[in-house]
């Protein structure tokens, strides 16, 4: 149980109190600048979203479009993966990520996705 000085809260709050919320249960307040920059952030991603999931319907292969489905939107595992296609984990990886050989990235969903965003002008 931790101290605190009740004369150096505005409105004395014990800290185990503050304690019972998550970070997430924002009882902060938002300015209304800061509404609005998290809104243009909002919009902003949703806009690279829809042109990265445009990328993995139209670029990539069958199975790399299913694992990068899997792993990244439904958040299965790459071995919950490799069974469900029939695969083993290794190749769900490079399916996912590539391979390097003679020290050079080759191959993988990941690194087409970023390519392809590149040449389109999309920051990742």
């Amino acid at each position: 149980m931790s101290r605190f000085n009740s004369d150096f809260w505005e409105i004395p709050v014990p800290p185990e109190t503050l304690d019972l919320y998550s970070n997430e249960d924002q009882i902060w307040y938002d300015s209304p600048f800061h509404c609005e920059q998290r809104d243009r952030h909002h919009a902003k991603k949703q806009k690279v979203l829809t042109h990265v999931r445009e990328i993995i319907e139209k670029e990539l292969t069958p199975v790399q479009r299913r694992c990068v489905r899997l792993y990244f939107f439904e958040g299965r595992t790459q071995e919950e993966i490799a069974t469900i296609i029939g695969i083993s984990r290794r190749v769900v990886s490079q399916h996912l990520f590539g391979v390097k050989r003679a020290g050079k990235q080759i191959g993988g969903a990941i690194n087409r996705i970023r390519k392809l965003c590149g040449k389109r002008g999309i920051l990742l």
